[in-house]
Formats: C-alpha cells, structure tokens, sequence
C-alpha cells in the first residue's frame, strides 16, 4: 500500500504530486464554508423565484413561488420563446440594526427569464397570483402547435 501510493503503482498516468494537497485543500474550504455559517453557493440552486414549466398541445404553464410579494410589483414580459418574471422581495417588520440568530430568507431583487421549447403567442399571455403562486398561461404559436394529419 505504501509503494502503491508513493508510487503510484499500478498507476498509468503521471500523477502530480500536488494533487492530493489540491483534494485536501478543497476538503478544508467545503468544511470551512458549512461550519463557519457562511453561506456556500455550492450547496445552493441559488434561484429565486423556483418555477415549474408543463405544457399540454395548447398551452405552456408556468408556475412560480412567490411567497409575500404583490402582483403589482412583478414584471412579466414575453418575447419570441421567453418568458421573463422580475421584481423584488421585500422582508417587511425587521429593525434595521436587528442581530440575526438565523437569516435564511434572503431580500433583493430578482430576475428569471424562462426559455420555452417552441414559439409562443405573445399577445394572448395571462397570468394570475393566487395565495403566493404565481400560474402564467402561455398559449404555443399556431406554428408550434401538433397538426393533426389524416391519412388517405
């Protein structure tokens, strides 16, 4: 075992002998960022609003999280075969010099713009904010949509 990491036998490629410093040091900073509580953008998906998009043959369906935030103050805007959602949350009833024991509820400004598979109908796009979930209805261009063919 020793001759086999000295070594590197049966090895088939040069190894670097800083590559297992380079582990180490990686091991150290994950341990480092989970106990000091500095919030790691590994661990995270880091987007806001979480959003899942169906579709059936007529429409597209976007739904959004958005817990807290007013119809009013979002911003959708559809192009081409995009949807864009943006505003900004607001955490309300907090002091300015309160001492946090734990923040997992982040405030800021957001921004998501949602690719779709095909071509929409820009003008017929309605949306509609119900107890914090945001459903915006997305009708398919004609050109998008399945045709039905007979066969003769």
């Amino acid at each position: 075992m020793i001759y086999r990491r000295m070594f590197g036998f049966p090895g088939w490629g040069v190894r670097s002998p800083f590559t297992e410093l380079e582990q180490l040091r990686r091991q150290i900073g994950r341990m480092y960022d989970e106990y000091s509580g500095t919030p790691s953008l590994r661990g995270r998906a880091g987007v806001f609003p979480p959003v899942n998009v169906t579709e059936n043959r007529e429409n597209y369906y976007l739904r959004a999280e958005l817990p807290g935030i007013r119809a009013a103050d979002l911003d959708i805007q559809a192009t081409g075969n995009t949807i864009s959602l943006a505003g900004e949350r607001k955490i309300t009833g907090v002091e300015e010099n309160a001492r946090y024991h734990r923040r997992e509820r982040e405030a800021g400004k957001f921004s998501r713009v949602i690719s779709l598979p095909d071509d929409i109908d820009t003008d017929q796009v309605k949306a509609n904010m119900t107890d914090g979930i945001l459903t915006v209805v997305v009708p398919k261009a004609e050109k998008a949509k399945p045709r039905q063919i007979t066969v003769k």
